[in-house]
């Protein structure tokens, strides 16, 4: 079975200390969850047993063209000035080292898979298996784990390695899609070689 590792919107505009999220309740849950190193952690592991690797970032031309004006999630990112292609905004977080070949996928809406190259990158790669984790919980993460699922993925979500707003958030958001994957931790249970 070939896998993918996909690091779902670890870019600075969300878990940057220094972003525009760094000091909300968000960044807050970044930096108690331990969410950057425990990205790092699944990512060496990845790395080790030879899995792919694969970045999901959102991002929107200089003048938005792409950003929904009507959706409560981007509506106001043109005003913030929040991900914004080609800034510090929509890099990855630069704890987590990327590399040459590794999928890199910007996507518009919440769903990785929604008006992207994502699906054509795993089906031209042969994945039938996708680990994942990021932020938020609520949104990217629950979107990926259900799309994956109804493309036929096998699909295994590093929980630890994932955060929300806050800890009731991410606690629902994970009971929600707990039977449309398999659930591991960075700490012990999470085996890229099984």
């Amino acid at each position: 079975m070939k896998a993918i590792y996909l690091v779902l919107d670890m870019q600075n505009d969300l878990v940057h200390v220094d972003g525009p999220n760094g000091k909300s309740p968000l960044g807050e849950q970044v930096r108690s969850r331990q969410v950057l190193a425990h990205t790092a952690t699944a990512l060496a592991k990845a790395r080790a047993a030879g899995v792919a690797v694969g970045w999901v970032r959102v991002g929107f031309s200089p003048e938005y063209q792409e950003c929904p004006k009507t959706s409560p999630v981007f509506g106001g990112a043109p005003k913030a000035g929040l991900f914004k292609l080609g800034g510090f905004g929509t890099e990855i977080h630069p704890s987590l080292e990327q590399q040459p070949g590794d999928v890199q996928v910007v996507k518009h809406r919440v769903s990785p898979f929604y008006s992207t190259t994502l699906e054509a990158q795993l089906r031209a790669g042969g994945y039938t298996r996708i680990y994942c984790s990021g932020v938020s919980t609520q949104a990217v993460v629950q979107a990926t784990v259900r799309d994956a699922h109804d493309r036929d993925y096998e699909v295994v979500l590093i929980e630890d390695a994932c955060c929300a707003h806050n800890d009731e958030e991410h606690r629902n958001s994970i009971g929600s899609i707990s039977r449309f994957c398999k659930q591991v931790t960075t700490a012990a249970e999470v085996d890229f070689t099984a």
